[in-house]
């Protein structure tokens, strides 16, 4: 799946958590983004000048975080099979499962 059509449906997925996603310009080149609390409600800010791979990562990761932290089931939500792939990737759960397709970079496609 291209990761700008990824994106588009993680971007979907935070409206379903009522999560704010903002694309801004951020300061450093380390850091893509990421997961904070404003006023109690969490919002997700991404580096408007990262690629779409990064764009994805970073939503992806803060999604799960938001997922985990809430102790909110996944399948109460509905979200494409590709986006809940991803949201396991990212998972900080110690015992989350990683499909081996979910290993390979977003964007990029594995030898069958």
């Amino acid at each position: 799946m291209k990761p700008e059509i990824l994106l588009e449906l993680l971007e979907a997925a935070a409206e379903q958590l009522q999560v704010r996603v903002s694309y801004e310009p951020l300061q450093t080149s380390v850091v893509h983004g990421g997961l904070c609390r404003v006023k109690g409600e969490y919002r997700i800010i991404v580096d408007k000048r990262a690629s779409a791979e990064e764009r994805v990562t970073t939503l992806a990761a803060a999604l799960a975080r938001v997922i985990h932290q809430t102790k909110l089931d996944p399948a109460t939500l509905d979200l494409a099979p590709k986006v809940r792939e991803a949201l396991r990737f990212y998972d900080p759960s110690p015992a989350a499962p990683v499909s081996p397709a979910a290993k390979a970079p977003v964007g990029r496609r594995t030898a069958a």
